[in-house]
């Protein structure tokens, strides 16, 4: 997706593009798209995403850095309510506001919350309704004109952001919309995102992946260390925080087995991400509060007491 940079700077865009929307509706899955790289994970999971990820994309004279906000839900507990909180706060900061939308649920109660609430705060955003190959045309053209009956959508686009349909002309009308101005990142760069936790969240996206239902939300990853070797490996030392004793047989597996895949598949998602080898070492440590620790939340760019 990305394009090859152009020498004439005279008439560079630079700008922020905030995706938001409720839990599980692809804004993972677009970001990666249009960078062309995982810089968020993905999985069927709602609520993946936990903190603020800035994807980075070349388009023409435009630089556009997408922030990859958490899903806007219901809090329940402190983590929710920053999450929500970091979402917001993405919004209010971007130059750009694109809500997405799933067309297969299409403007469900979190998705006409966030419309209200953008209402309120008297900001505009470009509509984007995605898995448009999942439902038919009429439905697509009545999501269409409710969200234009909202008052606040400037552009309204329809896309697959797994098939990459659509994708392109979306960019195309951020890159000619964000504010004239230099690049505030080299061109070669995908991410904004410290690679520490970067490395986590492969890790923690393997864990939902792997585990499914069996550990629900109840897990995190931090990288405690990681070295840049001599031959130019990377070496990760991680810790798998659970809440229960219960739920630490879960991730080990027997024999060590589930946790010995987990490992496996991150690792090769960190040297694909990498480009270079990479040795993994993964620990498993039960902590009942490590959702309230404020360290994590720091981690992560959250604010515990949002």
């Amino acid at each position: 997706m990305m394009t090859e940079q152009t020498s004439d700077r005279a008439n560079s865009r630079c700008g922020f593009v905030a995706i938001v929307g409720a839990p599980n509706v692809g804004k993972s899955t677009l970001i990666n798209q249009i960078v062309g790289a995982k810089v968020s994970i993905v999985s069927p999971k709602v609520q993946t995403t936990r903190s603020r990820f800035r994807g980075l994309a070349v388009h023409d004279q435009s630089q556009l850095v997408f922030v990859d906000t958490p899903g806007i839900f219901s809090p329940r507990r402190q983590l929710d309510r920053s999450m929500v909180s970091a979402a917001w706060q993405g919004a209010n900061d971007a130059d750009i506001i694109t809500l997405l939308v799933d067309s297969v649920k299409g403007i469900d109660e979190e998705t006409a919350h966030i419309i209200k609430t953008l209402q309120e705060r008297e900001k505009r955003a470009v509509a984007v309704l995605n898995k448009i190959d999942l439902v038919d045309k009429s439905k697509l053209l009545e999501l269409a004109r409710q969200l234009e009956g909202t008052k606040i959508m400037s552009e309204i686009f329809m896309i697959s952001a797994v098939k990459g349909d659509g994708v392109e002309k979306l960019v195309e009308y951020l890159a000619q919309t964000v504010p004239k101005g230099p690049w505030l990142y080299p061109d070669d760069e995908i991410a904004d995102t410290p690679l520490m936790l970067w490395a986590a969240e492969i890790t923690r996206e393997q864990l939902y992946l792997q585990l499914h239902q069996e550990l629900p939300y109840a897990a995190t990853v931090d990288t405690e260390s990681y070295l840049e070797k001599e031959d130019g490996s990377l070496a990760f030392n991680q810790v798998i925080y659970v809440e229960r004793q219960g739920h630490k047989g879960i991730v080990l597996g027997k024999g060590g087995s589930r946790i010995k895949s987990i490992g496996e598949a991150a690792r090769r998602e960190l040297e694909k991400l990498f480009d270079r080898r990479v040795h993994l070492m993964l620990f498993v440590k039960v902590s009942k509060n490590w959702a309230e620790d404020p360290d994590h939340y720091r981690n992560r760019d959250l604010d515990p007491k949002a």
